[in-house]
């Protein structure tokens, strides 16, 4: 295998885009789970409402922005969620500052945070094809993976200490921050992006809104993988709050202890992210995508476990050490995949109608979860979000056509 593989200048800008607003993220795991926990002292419930609300509306209000971005330059519209992100995010460290911080304006933040996160994951994508030869999109994917774990591993500890330290709504400050840096690093890019030509009406009509959604169904391969794929995502992300709750309530974790647990483990992604082109060398699209995807249901059930100290710390860190490992290895292979297989003018309305989906069923299964939460305990909702997730592997593409494009996209990997 030869050295590493150069994208070019404007790809590499890019990366660094993506880069700083991860490591901002890194930065901010968990600020608001914790600012409704330890500074509005709220509960299960709540803390669940807050993930779901933002990202259910969030969803809702991104459904027109994927068919509206697709005949237009994306670099434009990534810079103006990068700083429709950071002016969202930082009216909490300015509103804390001046005692006026209450759980609705966490519940406003969440939602606009989460549309802009859609569409700039929609456009990003969309660019990314554009960007990067075919060849070439699973070691781009691999790379964005990689530094998305490697700002996971970093981020959560020194949040956790500079929360410690400096006060609750610290990382807030640096994740606002992180986006600026971001849409500058956007603009560096240079050179022309050629404006789309669209085909058909000129105007938005309802179909367009619909159409990411059908050519997703009505694909072979890319139907189970999306059922597949939103309901771990959902089952997952379910127990993120409660999680929070069971650690900084009711276990009497620390800030850094909680987020020492879930950085350690990323190590994990970050090994499965660098993995993912060599698995697909060997074995093929589709081979990873089903061992894969099985292998990441069988974790999460352990969460239910968890107890106080030493031995709760090393439970969580062996259990998240095996999520994120086989995460690590499906979702650049996963995003691969979808982008070779949308079509040129229908990149944007795909990625955005996945992101849309599974953005609602996070939402969807968290306030559902949250409920659950309330009328059994914590721990019983963890356990069964676990027990369900076992049965997600049933939901993946078991009989189907071979990926397209396999052997040509790892042939080209370095």
């Amino acid at each position: 295998m030869s050295g590493r593989r150069g994208l070019g200048r404007q790809f590499g800008w890019l990366w660094a885009a993506y880069a700083v607003s991860a490591y901002g993220t890194g930065l901010g795991f968990g600020a608001f789970p914790l600012i409704a926990v330890l500074v509005l002292h709220s509960g299960p419930t709540q803390v669940a409402a807050l993930a779901a609300a933002g990202r259910a509306v969030g969803a809702v209000v991104a459904v027109p922005l994927g068919p509206w971005m697709e005949f237009r330059r994306k670099r434009p519209v990534m810079v103006a969620m990068d700083l429709a992100r950071f002016t969202a995010l930082i009216s909490v460290p300015v509103a804390f500052a001046l005692g006026w911080l209450g759980f609705a304006q966490l519940l406003v933040v969440s939602v606009i945070v989460a549309a802009a996160d859609i569409a700039f994951k929609t456009a990003s994508g969309a660019h990314l094809k554009a960007l990067v030869p075919p060849a070439d999109l699973l070691v781009a994917n691999s790379r964005f993976e990689s530094t998305t774990w490697t700002a996971t591993v970093v981020g959560p500890p020194l949040g956790g200490a500079a929360i410690g330290l400096l006060g609750p709504v610290t990382t807030v400050l640096a994740d606002a921050f992180s986006y600026l840096l971001s849409a500058l690093g956007i603009r560096a890019i240079g050179g022309s992006e050629p404006h789309p030509a669209r085909t058909g009406a000129p105007r938005l009509r309802a179909g367009d809104l619909l159409e990411g959604w059908r050519h997703i169904l009505a694909h072979p391969t890319l139907r189970p993988l999306f059922l597949n794929s939103i309901t771990v995502n959902g089952l997952i992300m379910a127990s993120e709050p409660l999680l929070a709750v069971l650690l900084l309530d009711h276990l009497g974790f620390a800030p850094w202890q909680y987020g020492l647990v879930f950085a350690v483990p990323c190590i994990g992604g970050l090994v499965g992210s660098r993995l993912a082109r060599r698995l697909v060398t060997r074995f093929g699209q589709r081979k990873v995508l089903l061992t894969v995807g099985a292998l990441r249901a069988c974790w999460s059930v352990g969460l239910a476990f968890v107890q106080p100290g030493v031995p709760g710390i090393v439970l969580i860190i062996v259990v998240q050490f095996g999520l994120v490992t086989c995460c690590g290895v499906f979702n650049p292979v996963l995003a691969t995949y979808r982008l070779d297989h949308a079509a040129p003018d229908r990149v944007a309305r795909t990625l955005s109608a996945w992101s849309v989906s599974s953005s609602t069923s996070i939402a969807a299964v968290t306030a559902v979860w949250g409920l659950l939460a309330a009328v059994t305990s914590t721990r019983t909702a963890i356990a069964l979000a676990g027990v369900l997730l076992l049965a997600t592997p049933l939901l993946l593409p078991l009989r189907g056509h071979a990926p397209r494009n396999a052997g040509e996209q790892a042939a080209g990997l370095a």
